[in-house]
């Protein structure tokens, strides 16, 4: 055929209709191939976990399908506490979810059993459940890899990662530097000090922020002592009433340490972000005092020292002035559970009356599932459109225990 269309047919006749045989040969070359021979794949290993029960695995699908879909992470954390695995029929569309959200890799290891490895082996986007971070991954990975690797290592050796990032600290990219000094937020210690303190020279501002937030965390720090002398030359306690100096500038020192000009009294909010340990009073008591002309800057300077600090008592004392979910994370959850309770109580429903429950860890007990079930029951009748997320957070957070009393009020 090739030949005849070569030379044409009037040299070399041809039994048939050439153009229709040609364009059949062409969309058969086109279909299909000849199979190659290759060895064949070996079988998945036999399970030695069981299934979750026909229920859990029921109630994944559901999460998976987008009905509640942030409870992903807890759904696969209870899981994973039996020792269970996911049904074969889930695999795929879970370790695809993994492939896109590191965030649920941590247990995916042990919910998708010896299926879910021999899966991985053979899909090179699946791969990453077989890998194991080296050093390597620290010199040759990508962004994603290099942040998973020092977070993993932050997590089992501080000390090990923090030497790790000192001895590339200067290759890194203004960028990677931002990300990875939040990472030794994990494990943080006085050993870590040093290293932090070189950060607030960084050109980059997001570096020299993140490193002083990070050593306002650190009571010993040094820049927790320059902060503390600041403070004291500033404020002083005069009988009820609490007095306030202002420096007459910014100096290059204060702006080292993260105080920032703030126009027309040249002060930034961090100037006052000392050691809350300098205070001789109990917070209750400080906040019963007159600040003439800078009551605002002191208490949102004391709300910020509470959650760098993680200091229970200023977190649960200014909370009262200002109910910012933030200040919850430094309190226990079943204190984080009270003072939620008290706000809803307290508070119609708003945005923030939301942030303050997103900021409260889950398994609610029932003093606070009772509040927010109140709550649903009272807006239902006055304010039903406004009800679509407190429901949602109701449902994902209340204590599955505590189904007969969410039910007692359907």
């Amino acid at each position: 055929m090739a030949s005849t269309a070569l030379v044409g047919t009037d040299r070399r006749p041809y039994g048939g209709d050439l153009l229709r045989d040609a364009a059949v040969e062409v969309a058969r070359r086109r279909a299909g191939r000849r199979s190659v021979e290759s060895a064949a794949i070996a079988p998945a290993p036999a399970e030695e976990a069981p299934a979750v029960g026909r229920r859990a695995a029921e109630r994944l699908v559901r999460i998976m399908g987008g009905e509640y879909d942030r409870l992903l992470p807890e759904w696969l954390a209870a899981a994973a506490r039996t020792g269970r695995r996911v049904p074969y029929d889930v695999l795929p569309d879970l370790l695809e979810r993994g492939r896109r959200d590191r965030s649920i890799r941590a247990h995916l290891g042990v919910l998708t059993g010896g299926r879910g490895r021999w899966l991985a082996g053979h899909n090179p986007s699946w791969a990453y459940l077989l890998e194991e971070p080296t050093g390597e991954t620290w010199e040759l990975g990508g962004p994603a890899d290099r942040r998973a690797h020092l977070r993993a290592l932050r997590a089992s050796d501080p000390g090990a990662a923090r030497e790790l990032l000192e001895s590339t600290w200067e290759r890194e990219t203004p960028d990677d530097r931002a990300e990875f000094v939040e990472l030794l937020a994990d494990g943080l210690a006085m050993d870590d000090e040093p290293f932090l303190e070189s950060m607030l020279d960084d050109r980059r501002r997001e570096v020299r922020q993140a490193a002083a937030n990070l050593l306002t965390r650190l009571p010993g720090s040094r820049l927790s002592r320059r902060m503390a002398e600041r403070a004291r030359a500033c404020v002083s306690v005069s009988g009820a009433t609490i007095v306030v100096e202002a420096p007459g500038e910014c100096d290059r020192a204060m702006e080292r340490d993260g105080v920032r000009p703030k126009p027309p009294r040249g002060i930034g909010e961090r100037a006052w972000c000392a050691p809350l340990s300098i205070w001789d009073r109990p917070p209750s008591r400080l906040l019963a005092m007159k600040i003439p002309d800078w009551d605002a800057e002191v208490k949102a300077a004391w709300v910020r020292a509470a959650v760098l600090q993680r200091d229970p008592e200023w977190a649960r004392a200014m909370f009262g002035w200002d109910p910012i979910a933030d200040l919850l994370d430094a309190l226990p959850p079943a204190e984080q559970q009270e003072l939620a309770a008290g706000f809803v109580q307290k508070h119609d429903l708003d945005s923030q009356l939301i942030m303050v429950l997103g900021g409260v860890s889950s398994h609610w007990r029932e003093e606070l599932a009772t509040a927010v079930l109140r709550k649903i029951v009272k807006v239902a009748v006055t304010q039903p459109w406004n009800l679509g997320e407190l429901v949602k957070l109701a449902g994902e957070r209340i204590d599955p225990a505590l189904f007969p009393l969410a039910e007692s009020y359907s």
